[in-house]
């Protein structure tokens, strides 16, 4: 997961600087205001879905890993209940601690 983080840490800030450079250059060049303000609104729309795709892709994730965890906690709990079973002994899990 961090890769994919370092990966994408400076895709908003640069995104974030080309939108900044289309907006501010109609006050730089007027001629060129006409031409830009698609091109602009087009970078934002860009921008904003590919921001959702994200949040849904780490929603996704998310969901996956806190099944693993469910998972592995039922796993555990059942492995230590049979071994406490053969030995007589009180089962304590995480979260009795």
């Amino acid at each position: 997961m961090a890769l994919f983080d370092n990966a994408l840490k400076g895709l908003g800030v640069t995104a974030l600087v080309g939108v900044g450079v289309v907006l501010a250059a109609p006050l730089l060049f007027p001629a060129t205001a006409p031409a830009l303000r698609p091109l602009a609104k087009g970078l934002i729309k860009g921008y904003l879905a590919v921001a959702d795709r994200m949040k849904e892709a780490m929603a996704e994730a998310g969901e996956q890993l806190s099944d693993l965890v469910a998972e592995a906690r039922a796993e555990y709990t059942a492995g230590a209940a049979v071994s406490a079973a053969t030995t007589d002994q009180r089962i304590s899990t995480p979260s009795e601690t």
